[in-house]
């Protein structure tokens, strides 16, 4: 698996609404594999690979990562922020960021510290205002590189950890990979439908770009790509474990958006099986994905359903995922595009 080109999607930054560096490493990467290249006005990027139908399928990748957005600075050049997209705010705690403004600026997400805190103060669960971002800088130094409304995102390095790999912004840079990946595999191959692999933008606010970009495809079919939690780990009960890194990737059933297209779901289970892609159920009571713009964003909606990655950490500081499950997403996804036209997709 080319972990290198991993990491370096996953070292680009690209908070909601601020995707441009990610899409130019999108761009480059699937330039040669694709027939067609195009970006809306919102900055979703639409891959296309021609089928032999008119038909057609779209994969919906999110290239966004959480982060935040500098709302003040103060009189001592101390940052303040909003979040993009969900945190969980205990994990912020002396965590590394980076501001990026007129260069990109390393700060530190500070709070008060423990030793002064009153009793109440050490118990209570902490909020993302709880906390601001200590730049190092004077309020001058500050004020020459950082404007209110300049995007944030977290500072960690990738690695890889026994069969895992480690870092930042997994969700959704696994699947911004795993589409890359698959897009270079059909190259040479026939398709049955018109392939629309699109890495849309802002979904970690809302599912903004799936919204717009199934819109404007209009596809009959469709899969959303994302992350999803693996909560195997001490403490989980059985039933909150929703995936397990190692079992295979996922085949998702329902989130809190979506309930798939039982037809897919057959569909994405037999093609599973018959080529021996180890896989597991999933069900997500809360969370939504690009899935859900995708199924309903357009006439009549789609027959869609979702390749998941299972990611332990999701919405932290770092996430991890299993080399193998990351592979086995790759291997379905490409073979569903490739056998799509055999499937009988009636009503029955």
């Amino acid at each position: 698996m080319n972990t290198e080109l991993l990491a370096k999607i996953c070292k680009t930054p690209g908070a909601p609404g601020f995707e441009q560096k990610v899409r130019e490493l999108v761009i480059d990467e699937v330039k040669p594999y694709v027939d067609e290249l195009s970006v809306d006005n919102l900055g979703n990027v639409y891959a296309v690979k021609k089928g032999k139908s008119d038909k057609k399928v779209m994969i919906g990748a999110h290239m966004d990562e959480i982060g935040f957005i500098i709302t003040g600075i103060d009189d001592k050049g101390f940052l303040r922020f909003h979040t993009l997209g969900g945190f969980d705010p205990k994990t912020l705690t002396a965590q590394r960021v980076i501001v990026h403004g007129k260069k990109d600026v390393i700060g530190v997400m500070a709070s008060k510290p423990i030793h002064v805190m009153t009793p109440d103060e050490r118990n209570k669960v902490p909020k993302s205002t709880d906390y601001f971002i200590d730049t190092g800088l004077t309020k001058e130094e500050v004020n020459e590189l950082i404007s209110i409304g300049d995007p944030v995102t977290r500072e960690r390095e990738f690695i890889e950890m026994g069969k895992c790999v480690n870092s930042k912004s997994l969700d959704n840079r696994l699947a911004v990979f795993i589409l890359i990946e698959v897009l270079k595999s059909l190259k040479d191959k026939e398709v049955p439908f018109d392939v629309y692999g699109v890495f849309t933008v802002q979904e970690e606010v809302g599912i903004r770009g799936a919204n717009v970009a199934s819109l404007k495809v209009n596809p009959d079919f469709g899969f959303g790509l994302d992350t999803t939690i693996a909560y195997d780990t001490p403490g989980a009960a059985e039933h909150e474990k929703i995936t397990s890194l190692g079992k295979g990737t996922a085949i998702k059933i329902m989130d809190a958006s979506t309930i798939c297209d039982y037809r897919m779901v057959n569909f994405m289970k037999q093609t599973a099986d018959q080529h021996k892609i180890k896989w597991q159920p999933e069900i997500l009571t809360a969370g939504g994905t690009d899935t859900a713009g995708i199924q309903r964003m357009t006439e009549g909606g789609s027959i869609a359903g979702a390749v998941s990655i299972p990611t332990r950490h999701i919405h932290q500081t770092v996430e991890m995922a299993h080399t193998e499950d990351i592979q086995g997403s790759i291997d379905l996804l490409a073979a569903c595009l490739s056998e799509m036209g055999d499937y009988d997709w009636s009503f029955k």
